[in-house]
């Protein structure tokens, strides 16, 4: 049992984290294939406790998931600025 030690997920098991992980990615797929209604759904393994979220936007299911990458260690780096050079 390996828990996240920060970020808004502190405290949570990593096991519990990563199915998470692959519902917000399979729900940002269906946003971005148009579907209107995407729903991400959870349930935990004693089925005691159940998250649901409808995602509103593209970026707001990419902001998910990047969360959830940082709280896995799993490495996300956003694309370096463009810079022009002069010769």
């Amino acid at each position: 049992m390996a828990l996240v030690t920060r970020g808004v997920f502190a405290g949570m098991d990593t096991a519990v984290l990563q199915p998470m992980l692959l519902s917000a990615q399979l729900a940002l797929i269906d946003l971005m294939a148009g579907k209107a209604n995407v729903q991400m759904s959870y349930t935990q393994g004693d089925g005691g406790k159940s998250i649901t979220k409808k995602m509103g936007s593209v970026a707001e299911c990419t902001a998910l998931i990047q969360q959830l990458q940082i709280a896995l260690g799993i490495e996300c780096r956003t694309r370096r600025p463009i810079r022009f050079v002069r010769g």
